[in-house]
């Protein structure tokens, strides 16, 4: 049933300056891959036909990551080393690009993705979390097409954490699934439980509505935390802890427990 999925990749990665000046975080190598090139491959592992990365004009370098390098292909053929030409290759997977032309935050970067996804329930992948293990998003799938609502990820996170994260309080439907409650954005005191929203998405196409509603925050950026939030007043969402190991690349911590696993 979700055959479209969105990867926001537009941000000036603030957390990870100064290399981010010059290099993308979501090329940030995991090995010999870049970090998008693992979402993606969740994405196609998941079902997905067709994805849209929304990107700024500094993120070129993820285009030509996913573009068919024809001179370094026609070189390895002439050197004979075409036993590196699979080295080369990228996930099978339709991708198309569009620019946010100013960074106006993750709900206004899903906002561009509308005609893209149409009426059609779509996935949202974060590049920041990268997933080793079941894929997450297959995860959320299987509850989306179980209960036709609905439904993010979410990971148990230490009180300090909590943060830097979009955190739900949650009703417990089942083992690992939570009906929710009530998502607050970066909780500075008495964040409502210790579940952290971790980058993994599946919404219908109401969200737009919600989002069209969502006014910018003291920073002028649209949060999609704020459009879940009126979502819920009139629409059921579940919250889904997720199976795999989640890794932030957005924290160097967590980068180098990634590396080093």
């Amino acid at each position: 049933m979700i055959k479209k999925a969105v990867i926001p990749a537009a941000g000036y990665g603030t957390r990870s300056l100064p290399i981010t000046k010059v290099i993308p975080k979501e090329m940030f190598p995991i090995g010999g891959k870049p970090a998008i090139h693992y979402v993606v491959e969740e994405a196609v592992a998941s079902g997905i036909e067709e994805i849209l990365i929304v990107i700024s004009r500094t993120k070129n370098l993820i285009m030509d990551y996913f573009d068919h390098s024809l001179e370094l292909e026609a070189f390895l053929e002439r050197v004979n080393k075409t036993h590196l030409l699979e080295k080369t290759t990228v996930p099978d997977v339709h991708i198309q690009y569009v620019r946010q032309s100013h960074a106006k935050g993750l709900g206004d970067a899903l906002k561009i993705a509308e005609p893209f996804t149409g009426c059609d329930p779509f996935a949202v992948l974060l590049p920041d979390d990268i997933y080793v293990g079941k894929p997450a998003l297959a995860e959320l799938i299987e509850i989306f097409e179980s209960y036709n609502e609905n439904v993010i990820s979410v990971k148990q996170l230490q009180n300090e954490m909590l943060k830097d994260y979009g955190i739900i309080k949650g009703e417990l439907v089942s083992e690992g699934l939570y009906r929710l409650k009530e998502i607050v954005e970066k909780p500075k005191i008495f964040p409502p439980s210790n579940y952290a929203v971790t980058g993994r998405y599946v919404f219908n196409s109401g969200i737009y509505q919600y989002l069209s509603e969502v006014l910018p925050d003291f920073g002028g950026e649209i949060q999609l935390t704020d459009a879940i939030q009126l979502m819920l007043k009139e629409e059921v969402f579940f919250a889904k802890e997720c199976t795999g190991d989640r890794y932030d690349i957005g924290k160097e911590q967590d980068y180098i427990r990634l590396l080093n696993r």
